[in-house]
């Protein structure tokens, strides 16, 4: 097994790509400039930044889509356009995959695997999915990252410095200062394909007993910090079920909701990546009867009383204990919360949580529009904060609001109705799980699967 250690953030790399970069992130720059400082609608400059960053690709693309989602960061328009970015760099050509696969695995790389296919079949930013097949006839997706990776991941987060720059000099409502940290750090370990390759692991050991929820083996044999080879999963895209029957796309929300809620009410930990193309979905005998988890790269395991201050906070929210909301405010990290601003954080907390505090069937808009779905929430909390000063959001908090929404909007796609309120009982053990326990599994669960 081979490695290109050169490839670790090399200064020459990051040098280009600063070069590659820098003249469009300062045009990025002063067009948010103008649209803060102008105010009202920039349409032409929002498409022209989603342009400008698409033609970058690779990791700012990724990046720039998580800025999309924290609120107050960008001017509404802009973080429209970026949000409808998708992660299609242009592939690696056959010429190329093979250097690249003999770098991973060696020279004889090719007589490892009984079939390989160079061509890739999907594409992201930061690496391309190759089917192939093992010499013991498994059927295997293997990721292989691009190059210089380490070294565009550093200077994109740097020059990416300049945006949140821009941000604080205009009165932002939002302290994003640890938002931006956090963005950084998730980003480096989605580089580390040997850590993805234990997440997997973790999600097998977590949705053991989940028959509607499949996670890939991991083949480690085939593996390296560059290459993730793990189990074919074959399956149909989310979205060409949103003319099935209701009962079917009630059981993918279901496995959807199990997927995402059991790993973090029983152990503190959640894919912090909604996009829809994480997801397929299988079938057994005609009939979709669960989803496939693919992509393991965004996996954010939380301290046990972060989950704890879930259960807190909604239980806060049902019986309008104020005392055990701010409580949970604070185990979220939250600091110097006054009574107005807590007040404010409750618009926001009563729209997350508002499907899962109603017993009834329902959908998650519950009759809102999707184009309208926690607009009016986000306005509300924008215009309520406005005049208290900056609010800074705490690190741990950002994957866990951006996951919650990216999974309402697949329920939204999916025009699921459902007694969500149940299904949030049920995976909480109908009274809550105890910081305690989630500690006790959670230290447990790292430890075998080596991320303790």
């Amino acid at each position: 097994m081979m490695a290109i250690d050169s490839e670790r953030n090399r200064f020459s790399a990051r040098a280009a790509r600063y070069a590659r970069v820098g003249a469009q992130m300062s045009g990025v720059a002063a067009r948010m400039g103008a649209a803060q400082l102008f105010g009202g609608d920039n349409p032409a400059s929002a498409a022209a930044l989603r342009a400008a960053l698409g033609g970058l690709k690779g990791p700012l693309m990724k990046v720039a889509q998580l800025m999309a989602t924290i609120p107050d960061l960008l001017p509404p328009e802009f973080a429209e356009e970026l949000q409808k970015l998708q992660s299609d760099a242009p592939p690696m050509g056959a010429a190329f995959v093979k250097r690249r696969m003999q770098a991973e695995l060696g020279p004889d790389w090719r007589a490892r695997f009984a079939d390989f296919d160079l061509r890739p079949a999907a594409a992201a930013s930061l690496g391309q999915v190759h089917r192939a097949t093992a010499h013991d006839g498994e059927l295997l997706a293997c990721k292989l990252q691009y190059p210089d990776m380490s070294s565009a991941v550093e200077a994109d987060i740097a020059q990416l410095q300049m945006l949140f720059a821009v941000h604080r000099q205009f009165n932002p409502v939002i302290d994003t200062q640890e938002a931006a940290r956090e963005i950084a750090e998730r980003v480096r370990e989605e580089l580390d394909y040997r850590r993805e390759a234990k997440h997997a692991a973790l999600y097998a050991l977590m949705l053991k007993d989940a028959d509607n929820v499949r996670v890939p083996g991991v083949r480690r044999d085939l593996s390296t910090g560059r290459l993730l080879t793990l189990e074919w999963l074959d399956g149909r895209k989310l979205l060409e079920f949103r003319q099935a029957d209701q009962d079917t796309r009630n059981r993918i929300a279901v496995a959807m909701f199990r997927a995402w809620w059991h790993p973090f009410s029983q152990f503190g930990v959640i894919h912090g990546d909604p996009h829809l193309g994480n997801y397929t979905v299988f079938e057994e005998d005609g009939q979709a009867k669960g989803i496939n988890l693919l992509d393991y790269g965004c996996i954010r395991i939380f301290p046990p009383s972060f989950s704890q201050g879930v259960v807190d906070l909604y239980e806060g929210l049902r019986t309008h204990d104020e005392p055990r909301i701010v409580h949970a405010y604070e185990s979220w990290g939250f600091r110097g919360l006054r009574r107005d601003v807590i007040e404010t954080l409750n618009i926001w907390a009563r729209f997350i949580y508002g499907p899962i505090l109603d017993d009834r069937v329902r959908t998650v808009a519950n009759g809102v529009p999707p184009g309208q779905y926690g607009r009016r929430e986000m306005m509300q909390v924008h215009a309520g904060l406005k005049a208290k000063g900056p609010l800074l959001i705490p690190q741990e908090f950002v994957f866990m609001d951006r996951a919650a929404v990216g999974l309402g909007a697949v329920f939204l796609h999916l025009d699921a109705r459902l007694n969500f309120y149940q299904l949030f009982h049920e995976a909480f053990g109908g009274d809550g799980v105890s910081a305690d326990a989630i500690a006790g599994r959670q230290s447990q669960a790292l430890a075998a699967v080596g991320l303790s």
